[in-house]
């Protein structure tokens, strides 16, 4: 039998647990209270809630409350993706060819075909970058002893559907790097960068043919306000705002044509290696668009398997760096490798069903986007939590949990911005929790949520 000292200590200490969550629970409903009597938090909305590690309620407001969560939204689809897909799941880009080959000359066309791998081209890899890909598919070619291609180059861009960006998403988003739409070929993660003198562009580092651009640049004050429009499959560029004078600018936008861009590069790159090419460059996004049969892409000749980083490597940065680009090429992988239609709304369906199954109200996870850059995404903080929670038990937490950045208060937690909104979600210490503010009119917006975050230190 137990002691009567131990059973009094073991008591104690329930004792003392209770006493600190009413405590923490008690100063986060004064913090909570403080913010939403500030005359900036006149006309807000505020989501909060905190669980212990075991999922037992601390404190809430307004938990089950929907609100537009920013790039919060990510844990939802990061969890999900590591579950379905697996944390070494990896994309694969072929590079296949047609006709026949005869003393180095093929009297045929070269294929490039991706299952939408968004690391393509990306900067971010070690041997994965843009001139890695080159590398391996100059000397794939140089292995098969080709020195003169008499077809097109075919960029075999259908392995999703043809709409790249989620219905939804602002139009002064779309034209900026963040919202870069989702190809069955990526290239360069979807991303080009300008350098710009005053108001005047001096050259990309990408080739995006047929492009054309207006500046309505102004010059003046001392940090970049300018943005990009432009739309998927767009001849036509706008960039606008602000950017300081007297020094050359780096300015990011989304490439309205990325499939083309890649192959545009191919064809570069085959001249330089001393192969012939005189045909077209296609893509088949492009002929859809033309209303155009859309090239066939054989099935044998296999020059180049080209497999991407595992997908842990690409959580890290969804995460870290919150690139929206991976978030939505997730949704619709999921969707094209356990539906069979590679569509954000096919996405979007299974990834709420994922979550429901997981025990989560469905009211509480009207999903618009895998990213949150859609401000028609509508969570509750309570959701969010319990996403938390069930990732924390899983065998691939830790490669979850790595991606969470530390924020200027100190904790790891994932963040979400937009226009008066701000989201936090993570871990700290034994507490679980999120916090969703909309329509919040202050500047110091992270420092008004740091402020309720902080009593759980």
């Amino acid at each position: 039998m137990k002691s009567i000292k131990s059973i009094v200590a073991a008591g104690a200490i329930i004792w003392c647990h209770v006493i600190s969550a009413q405590t923490v629970a008690t100063k986060l409903d004064q913090a909570v209270k403080n913010l939403m009597d500030t005359p900036a938090a006149y006309s807000a909305n505020l989501s909060v809630y905190v669980s212990d590690e075991n999922g037992k309620l601390v404190y809430e407001y307004n938990g089950n409350k929907g609100l537009s969560t920013a790039s919060t939204q990510k844990i939802f689809t990061a969890a999900c993706a590591l579950e379905i897909l697996g944390k070494e799941y990896r994309y694969t880009t072929t590079v296949s060819y047609s006709g026949n080959l005869s003393q180095g000359s093929l009297s045929g066309s070269l294929f490039v075909t991706s299952n939408g791998d968004p690391t393509l081209g990306s900067w971010r890899y070690e041997s994965y970058k843009p001139e890695n890909f080159k590398e391996k598919l100059i000397a794939a070619l140089q292995e098969k002893g080709i020195t003169s291609v008499d077809g097109d180059l075919v960029i075999d861009d259908s392995w999703f559907d043809f709409q790249t960006v989620p219905g939804g998403w602002p139009w002064n988003d779309m034209g900026n790097y963040y919202g870069a739409g989702v190809w069955g070929v990526n290239w360069r993660e979807n991303q080009f960068d300008l350098k710009i003198r005053g108001n005047e562009v001096e050259n990309s580092n990408v080739d995006m043919p047929g492009l054309s651009w207006v500046s309505e640049l102004a010059v003046g004050g001392n940090s970049d306000q300018s943005l990009i429009f432009t739309a998927p499959h767009s001849e036509a560029a706008l960039i606008s705002g602000m950017l300081p004078g007297g020094k050359t600018m780096t300015v990011s936008g989304a490439n309205p044509n990325p499939p083309l861009s890649l192959g545009t590069e191919i064809s570069g790159w085959l001249k330089s290696a001393g192969i012939r090419f005189n045909g077209n460059i296609i893509t088949t996004s492009g002929q859809k668009l033309k209303g155009e049969k859309t090239a066939v892409v054989p099935k044998g000749n296999v020059l180049l398997l080209y497999a991407s980083p595992p997908l842990e490597k690409m959580i890290y940065w969804l995460m870290r760096k919150s690139v929206n680009l991976y978030g939505e090429t997730f949704v619709k992988t999921l969707a094209r490798e356990k539906t069979g239609e590679g569509s954000f709304d096919a996405g979007i369906r299974y990834m709420k069903n994922f979550w429901k199954g997981k025990g989560i109200n469905a009211a509480m996870i009207n999903f618009a986007d895998g990213s949150g850059l859609s401000p028609q995404n509508y969570v509750s903080a309570r959701a969010e939590v319990q996403a938390l929670l069930y990732a924390r038990k899983q065998p691939w937490f830790d490669v979850f949990y790595e991606g969470f950045p530390t924020q200027g208060n100190g904790m790891k937690m994932k963040s979400g911005t937009m226009k008066d909104t701000k989201s936090f979600a993570g871990y700290y210490k034994g507490y679980t929790f999120s916090i969703i503010i909309n329509n919040y009119q202050g500047s110091n917006i992270s420092d008004a949520l740091y402020k309720i975050l902080n009593t759980l230190k």
